[in-house]
C-alpha cells in the first residue's frame, strides 16, 4: 500500500512539474544585434580612383556665422508710390483687371472734362454776348473744376496699380514677400539682407534687401509679412514663383564647427553626412548635424572634431561608390 502512494505521489509531481513548464510565459522583448551606424564602410581608393573623382579636402575649423532662418517667401510685383492690394501683388489675372477699370476711369474721367470745357467755353461766350447768364458761366466753370480734379484722382489711382501686365515681366526689380509668425516677428533683424534662392537649390543665394512696403498681413493665419527688393535684371525669377528665404536673425552669430556645403551630402531619410579622410586613401562617412547655414558654409553642432579633414569635392561621388551607383 505504501509503495503504491509513493508512486502516485511521484507521478503526479512530474505532471505539475510538465504543466508548469509547457505554460511558462514568453518574455516580452528580444534583442538581437543589428548593424549600426558606428560600423559603416571604410573606402579605399586607388590614386587613379581619387583622381578620376575630383576628390579634394581640407581640415575643418571653429567659425561663425550670421544666425539665419530657412523659410518660404513668393516673388510679387512691386508697389507703386502708395499701396497695392496684397492679393493683387502675386495675383496677375486680378491686377490686370483692376488696371483695366483704372484705364477706363481715366478716359470717362477726361471725355467729362472735354464736355465741361465745351460747356463752359459755350457759357462764356454767351456772357459777353450778352445772351447768358454769369452764374450760368460759374456753373460751367465749377463743372469743369470738378471733372479736371477726377482725372487727376484716376491718374493717381491707375498710378498705384504699377506698370501694364506686358511690363511686369521685364521688371529689373521684384519684390519677395516673406509671411512670418507674428510671436518671431521681433526676432527677426530687420534692417538686413536676406538670401534668395529657388526652392531645392543649393546654389549661391541671391541677396534681397529690406524694404518699406505698405503693411499686410494674414489674420487667420497669425503672419505678418516682410518685403524684400530683389534684383532680377537676368530675369531668373517671375511673379508668383515660391522661393526659399533666409531670414538674418537678431539673436547673433552661430559658433562652431564649420564646413562648406558643398561637403555635405543627404541620404533618403534626411540624415546629412561628410566624408571624413582617415588615412591616405581611405574614407568613411561621418553622420553630423547642422545649427546653422549661411551661403556656402554650414555651422556643425556635432559629428566632427576641430582638424578633421573632410571631402569638400567629390563627396556626392563619395556616397555613390559606397551604395553601388555608376559615376
Amino acid at each position: 500500500m505504501r509503495p503504491a502512494f509513493l508512486l502516485c505521489a511521484i507521478i503526479g509531481l512530474l505532471s505539475g512539474c510538465g504543466k508548469n513548464s509547457a505554460t511558462s510565459p514568453e518574455k516580452p522583448a528580444h534583442a538581437e544585434a543589428v548593424g549600426h551606424e558606428t560600423e559603416l564602410l571604410r573606402l579605399t581608393l586607388t590614386p587613379q580612383a581619387t583622381q578620376r573623382l575630383g576628390i579634394k579636402t581640407e581640415r575643418v575649423g571653429q567659425d561663425s556665422i550670421t544666425a539665419r532662418r530657412e523659410t518660404a517667401g513668393e516673388i510679387v510685383i512691386p508697389a507703386g508710390a502708395g499701396g497695392v492690394p496684397t492679393g493683387a501683388l502675386s495675383n496677375i489675372a486680378l491686377i490686370g483687371m483692376q488696371q483695366v477699370t483704372a484705364d477706363g476711369e481715366i478716359v470717362r474721367a477726361r471725355a467729362q472734362a472735354t464736355l465741361a470745357r465745351t460747356a463752359l467755353t459755350r457759357a462764356d461766350a454767351l456772357v459777353r454776348e450778352e445772351a447768358g447768364s454769369v452764374r450760368a458761366r460759374d456753373e460751367a466753370a465749377a463743372a469743369l473744376t470738378t471733372a479736371q480734379a477726377a482725372v487727376a484722382a484716376a491718374i493717381a489711382q491707375r498710378r498705384l496699380l504699377g506698370p501694364a501686365i506686358g511690363a511686369m515681366t521685364r521688371q529689373s526689380s521684384l519684390w519677395v514677400r516673406v509671411p512670418v509668425f507674428g510671436t518671431d516677428i521681433a526676432t527677426v533683424e530687420r534692417s538686413r539682407a536676406a538670401e534668395i534662392r529657388p526652392l531645392g537649390d543649393s546654389g549661391p543665394p541671391r541677396i534681397a534687401r529690406p524694404i518699406e512696403a505698405p503693411p499686410s498681413a494674414d489674420g487667420a493665419a497669425g503672419t505678418v509679412d516682410l518685403y524684400f527688393a530683389l534684383d532680377n535684371r537676368d530675369r531668373a525669377y517671375r511673379v508668383g514663383q515660391r522661393v526659399a528665404v533666409a531670414l538674418p536673425m537678431g539673436d547673433g552669430n552661430a559658433f562652431g564647427i564649420s564646413v562648406p556645403a558643398a561637403a555635405i551630402v543627404s541620404d533618403i531619410y534626411g540624415g546629412e553626412w561628410v566624408y571624413q579622410r582617415t588615412g591616405s586613401s581611405t574614407f568613411v562617412r561621418r553622420r553630423i548635424e547642422i545649427t546653422s547655414m549661411s551661403g556656402s558654409r554650414a555651422i556643425l553642432a556635432r559629428g566632427l572634431s576641430r582638424g578633421n579633414e573632410i571631402v569638400t569635392a567629390g563627396a556626392a561621388e563619395l556616397f555613390g561608390t559606397e551604395f553601388g551607383v555608376a559615376h
